[in-house]
């Protein structure tokens, strides 16, 4: 199979993890804005985005090599049960003691709400990790059950317990316990993870290796926390824990560029890991970047075009100034996206310090705006620091990721793409029925130019693949 029509079949498996997941999870937000007070949601918001950034730094990151390691490893058993064992008698008992501590601190005072909180953290890293290890094994049509079964049950447990129950704050962290906890189960009996598992597999010399290759990755991951959390928390800080439900609700439209990053990203990490060794590596990371600028921007500006209808449809609750807030986050999403994909080429090479050194910078760069500005611009603080320093993200990995290998990238190109999405930003801002047309005419020929190339080889690959 040529490295394409890996990555295409790749791509579209990872597809039904990203796609259905985040369906779901759109289709739960109006649930969760219409029967939670803004400050439940707001509470709610900084739990779900804790458990995605600490417990993995306070385990040094050690999933993360799990998928990378073990795409090394795929002919050697007891190379993967050395390293799938030693992964887990490290992560599980460090969490343990890491929750342990955060019941002590968590600032809620219903015990209920404590237990579940702590659950959801612990189920949540041990099935992160199972997934990681899915995909190291290529696994990756399990790893997608396991994030649809998740996604999908977190809606069904939120129309029950928060919906029908009216349980509140108390029923939404149930049904993300619930949720997690079921999916990993039914993910571990599908790779048969007990086979990997060993107690006299678990190795000294392993841990060293797998802990030197992620630890570079806990500056990462905290200065993304520092990124996503202290937009949070300086927002409830100063302005309270309404303005933070606002903020995490301008963010939820602009997240579905998400929907079409995330399984390119995943595939992609795996294909540059593989090709990374090739004679030709540079010209296909550069066909890569460009095929992923188009198709990513190509999404942004039909994204951009649907927002005041999604708006409406998904948004319960007095959120209108989310709106305005929107555009400034769209534009911060591409970046983002971009940063990511050149963060594939760090993991490729396992230049995992290169990685944290730059969201460590932009992370500083976020925090600096938001305590700078806060105080003057109130809200449009969190979301211009974020746009400011997913930028420099950008731009210093593009510049950086040179150092290791040749990436063409076509500047003219972006500024003429970012050019055009301005102005459908613009646009959209106004929020007038005129503007809305032309911008939906606008979002329509930028998504059928950029796109339509991407599309087609999509669709081409698909049918060999499907033909032979």
């Amino acid at each position: 199979m040529s490295r394409k029509s890996k990555f295409v079949q790749n791509t579209l498996v990872l597809s039904i993890g990203a796609f259905l997941p985040k369906f779901a999870t759109v289709i739960t937000i109006p649930l969760l804005t219409a029967c939670l007070t803004k400050e439940e949601y707001g509470t709610y918001d900084l739990f779900v985005v804790l458990v995605s950034l600490l417990l993995p730094a306070l385990t040094l990151q050690i999933q993360t090599a799990a998928f990378r390691y073990l795409v090394d490893e795929k002919d050697s058993i007891a190379n993967i049960k050395s390293i799938v064992s030693t992964i887990f008698a490290f992560s599980i008992p460090v969490s343990l003691v890491s929750l342990i501590v955060l019941w002590f601190v968590m600032p809620v005072d219903n015990r209920i709400v404590k237990v579940f909180i702590c659950g959801y953290f612990f189920v949540d890293i041990i099935a992160n990790t199972t997934r990681q290890i899915a995909r190291g094994l290529q696994r990756n049509l399990d790893y997608s059950l396991s994030a649809v079964i998740s996604a999908f049950g977190k809606l069904i447990f939120v129309s029950i317990f928060v919906w029908y129950l009216k349980l509140g704050l108390i029923g939404a962290t149930i049904s993300l316990f619930l949720a997690s906890l079921i999916s990993w189960i039914i993910l571990a009996y599908r790779v048969k993870l007990i086979k990997y598992i060993s107690v006299s597999s678990v190795s000294k010399n392993q841990l060293n290796k797998l802990i030197s290759y992620s630890w570079p990755m806990v500056p990462n991951n905290m200065s993304m926390w520092v990124m996503r959390l202290s937009d949070r928390f300086v927002v409830t800080a100063f302005l309270g824990v309404s303005w933070n439900a606002i903020y995490a609700v301008a963010n939820k439209i602009p997240g579905l560029l998400s929907l079409a990053q995330s399984p390119f990203t995943m595939a992609w990490q795996e294909n540059a890991s593989i090709v990374s060794k090739d004679h030709d590596a540079s010209a296909y990371y550069s066909d890569m970047f460009q095929t992923m600028f188009d198709f990513i921007a190509g999404f942004l500006g039909l994204l951009i075009c649907m927002t005041p209808v999604l708006f409406k449809i998904l948004i319960r609750g007095d959120y209108d100034d989310a709106y305005a807030q929107m555009p400034l986050l769209f534009l911060a999403h591409l970046f983002y996206a971009m940063a990511t994909f050149l963060g594939g080429i760090y993991v490729a090479y396992k230049k995992t310090k290169s990685v944290g050194i730059t969201t460590m910078i932009a992370a500083i760069v976020n925090l600096l705006i938001d305590l700078t500005t806060i105080r003057f611009i109130g809200l449009y603080a969190a979301s211009i620091s974020t746009l400011i320093s997913y930028t420099v993200l950008f731009v210093y990995r593009m510049v950086d990721v040179q150092k290791i290998v040749f990436v063409k990238i076509k500047l003219g190109h972006i500024f003429l793409v970012v050019s055009i999405l301005l102005l459908e930003l613009f646009l959209c801002f106004l929020r007038l029925p005129i503007t809305d047309i032309i911008n939906g005419v606008l979002g329509l020929i930028v998504f059928a130019y950029l796109d339509k190339s991407v599309i087609l080889r999509l669709i081409k690959l698909l049918k060999n693949q499907i033909m032979h």
